[in-house]
């Protein structure tokens, strides 16, 4: 099912995609708070404790941000921030190569069709980049789009800042217009992204961290049940 703002078109023109990974192409089954753990670990942060459990709900509550940034709201001073992220990207890499992930079902099906129809596609993560990599071979999508970034490729700054939209924009000359860009994640932080950028297309997906009333109020202009309606609500849209 697909859920439109009222008077919203699907897009004008859409020509250049930039999709999420974690929760929007890729189905990791909640890996994300399993390698918090390890990091809070790490910091001396008790499994079961009051702070454990403050810290959790803010990472959920942070789905889709930068890790990095996370960690330095959690934890305070650099070094210490540093020091749980490279625990959480070891812990992620760790559980990505016990084979733990897998396509969201539709996903990669979706990025076939979106380019084949013309649309350049690009894959952002809130993740380092060794983590995206590790993502990226698991799945075997290595060469699957032309563009993947990570906040360091966008000057550092991840969700829920417009940088990687952007720089998927400027990198891959596909759009004219920042209208012709179509932006689709998981989390408000994705959405907001979009919207910050001047995405003509902002869509939240239901296969992941958030769901509709968070969307809402991050502004997206539709919201699918997955990925994989994506290209289906472009379809008209040439």
């Amino acid at each position: 099912m697909t859920s439109v703002t009222p008077n919203t078109p699907a897009g004008p023109g859409i020509r250049l995609v930039v999709l999420d990974m974690a929760g929007t192409t890729v189905a990791d089954g909640g890996l994300v708070e399993r390698a918090f753990a390890a990091a809070a670990a790490e910091l001396g942060v008790e499994p079961g404790s009051a702070e454990h459990a403050e810290h959790l709900a803010y990472v959920r509550a942070t789905m889709g941000e930068s890790k990095i940034s996370v960690f330095r709201h959690l934890f305070g001073d650099e070094d210490r921030a540093r020091r749980a992220n490279t625990a959480f990207e070891k812990a992620y890499g760790d559980l990505v190569d016990q084979g733990l992930i897998a396509p969201v079902p539709g996903a990669r099906e979706a990025i076939k069709e979106l380019t084949g129809a013309g649309r350049t596609v690009v894959l952002t993560t809130g993740f380092a980049r060794i983590t995206q990599d590790a993502v990226l071979d698991a799945l075997g999508w290595r060469g699957l789009v032309p563009l993947t970034l990570c906040p360091a490729d966008a000057g550092g700054r991840g969700r829920p800042y417009p940088d990687m939209v952007l720089e998927a924009f400027v990198r891959t000359k596909a759009a004219d217009d920042v209208r012709q860009i179509a932006v689709a994640g998981d989390t408000s932080y994705d959405v907001l992204s979009g919207v910050r950028a001047g995405a003509g297309l902002v869509a939240g997906v239901r296969t992941g961290a958030h769901g509709d009333a968070e969307f809402t109020a991050a502004g997206a202009t539709h919201v699918l049940d997955s990925v994989a309606g994506l290209p289906g609500l472009l379809a008209g849209d040439r």
